[in-house]
């Protein structure tokens, strides 16, 4: 009878124990903290809806919060969605915060790219990037003519064909396109009438929610994964193989042609052949190079596309005041010659994807280390053991920075007083483009790209979530949807033929 007795008051201790531990660290506001597993538990309970999981304890702890894993781990993560401490790594205490051996470790696949430098690589990536793309002579020629090209020849017949259709797999494989044809000079053609299944341009989902289990699972049991091909990893593998066989395909057919490449693939060649940095590759360089400049072209621009036309579907008054402003500013008919200056025209346009940057930031997370021990503003302790994790999801979902209405889709909110122009926000607040001496490069044709399409699908169809489909984030570094954007699009001229 002794043992059980015992066992009859142990149980009830355990019990209480863990309800204490509860109560305390709810009231505390915190997930509850597991001895020897940490928060993590809670974590993996809620990887469908991280970002929400994230965001919620951001808000009950004014905006920073300790993520503690299990004890043996040390993956231990410090949550921040505050201005001030954004501001403060981003851009007044920049050198102090670089990407760090962590994030080269998790981001192996991007390898000697600009998302992985830091100090003199970082700073000889963005000098000649910005050179030899984005400042190039006839750069922004070749971005109106590509974009209007792909809109024309792949864009518009398939919306004609497909008239219900997942709206982010069509500005996925828009984007990779248009990235390939400026990048490599090779137009792949996923964006045809067939929906062609390219290994390239499907593998980037795959590689991405990988990447982002990689920061929850200690570094030893993805790394096992890998070996074994298992679970996310088996997808990592197989995109990292696909990136290479696309890429060195496209450079190897380059270089074998009897005239030397020309235009921007030319000037990224002369500009990046000649370095190999870590690898001593000077072709992997520039491998790395390219594919890093590929994720930010496709990836981004897709989503927030994907996201602006979403709210769309939600608030069908805004894209009928996008219409108006599009037939006001340049003629519904003139879209088609639409040149990049007439664009700054759209204040309404411009609100609207501006609010889809907000709400759904494509880069909704952006992982630290600090190189010495530092105090933030907010005075949490940090020192180069600690990862930070800054949530610009969860800064569009503040009160605090956007108002009571932070959660309605308002492209008002991006107007100046006068209405007539478009109101500017510090990127420490909205940091859709990166902030600080890291800012965004490609801001602009990122802009010009969404503006473009946007234009093009407004002007002839109006679109309709379908019957049903659930829309949420992904459990991905990048913010896509994790079912697709399943629309189906009415022409405007069957309207207006039906009013």
């Amino acid at each position: 009878m002794a043992p059980l007795h015992y066992f009859n008051i142990l149980v009830p201790l355990i019990i209480l124990f863990f309800s204490g531990t509860i109560f305390l660290l709810q009231r505390k506001r915190l997930p509850i903290n597991w001895p020897f597993l940490g928060m993590t538990p809670q974590v993996l309970l809620s990887i469908h809806r991280l970002h929400n999981f994230v965001t919620d304890y951001l808000k009950l702890n004014q905006g920073t919060f300790l993520l503690k894993g299990p004890w043996f781990t040390n993956i231990d993560m410090l949550f921040t969605s505050h201005p001030a401490n954004v501001h403060y790594i981003l851009s007044k205490n920049f050198p102090n915060y670089p990407k760090g051996p962590d994030f080269r470790t998790i981001f192996d696949i991007f390898g000697d790219g600009i998302f992985n430098s830091d100090h003199e690589l970082w700073e000889f990536h963005r000098k000649t990037t910005n050179v030899s793309l984005f400042k190039h002579k006839h750069f922004r020629r070749l971005l109106e003519t590509t974009i209007g090209n792909k809109i024309e020849k792949g864009l518009l017949p398939v919306l004609d064909r497909y008239p219900e259709v997942d709206l982010q797999d069509v500005f996925q494989r828009f984007t990779f396109d248009v990235i390939c044809m400026l990048l490599l000079d090779c137009d792949p053609e996923s964006l045809s009438i067939e929906l062609p299944i390219v290994a390239c341009e499907k593998a980037f989902t795959g590689a991405e929610e990988a990447l982002l289990w990689r920061h929850f699972l200690p570094e030893r049991v993805w790394k096992l994964q890998r070996r074994f091909g298992l679970g996310k990893e088996k997808k990592m593998s197989e995109a990292w193989k696909a990136f290479d066989e696309f890429i060195y395909k496209c450079l190897d057919r380059k270089q074998k042609e009897d005239e030397e490449p020309t235009g921007l693939l030319k000037s990224l060649m002369n500009e990046f052949s000649r370095q190999s940095a870590t690898s001593c590759d000077s072709n992997k360089f520039l491998r790395d190079t390219i594919l890093n400049l590929m994720i930010a072209g496709r990836d981004t621009t897709s989503t927030a596309l994907s996201w602006f036309f979403y709210l769309l579907t939600q608030n069908p008054s805004v894209e009928n005041k996008i219409r108006k402003e599009i037939e006001n500013k340049i003629g519904v008919r003139k879209w088609k010659t639409l040149c990049i200056s007439e664009l700054e025209e759209l204040v309404y346009l411009h609100g609207g994807i501006c609010e889809a940057l907000r709400l759904y930031p494509p880069v909704a997370l952006e992982h630290k280390a600090p190189v010495r021990p530092d105090v933030l503003p907010t005075g949490h302790v940090v020192d180069k053991e600690t990862r930070i994790i800054l949530s610009f999801y969860s800064m569009g979902r503040m009160e605090d920075l956007w108002g009571v209405d932070c959660m309605e889709f308002k492209p008002e909110r991006w107007f100046s007083k006068g209405g007539n122009g478009i109101k500017h926000e510090p990127s420490y607040k909205f940091p859709a483009f990166h902030a600080g001496p890291r800012t965004c490069l490609g801001k602009e044709m990122g802009m010009i790209q969404m503006k473009m399409v946007a234009i093009a699908v407004i002007c002839n169809y109006h679109v309709e979530l379908e019957k049903g489909h659930l829309v949420c984030p992904s459990d991905s570094i990048i913010l896509q949807m994790k079912y697709g954007l399943k629309v189906r699009l009415v022409p405007i001229k069957m309207i207006n033929k039906d009013g």
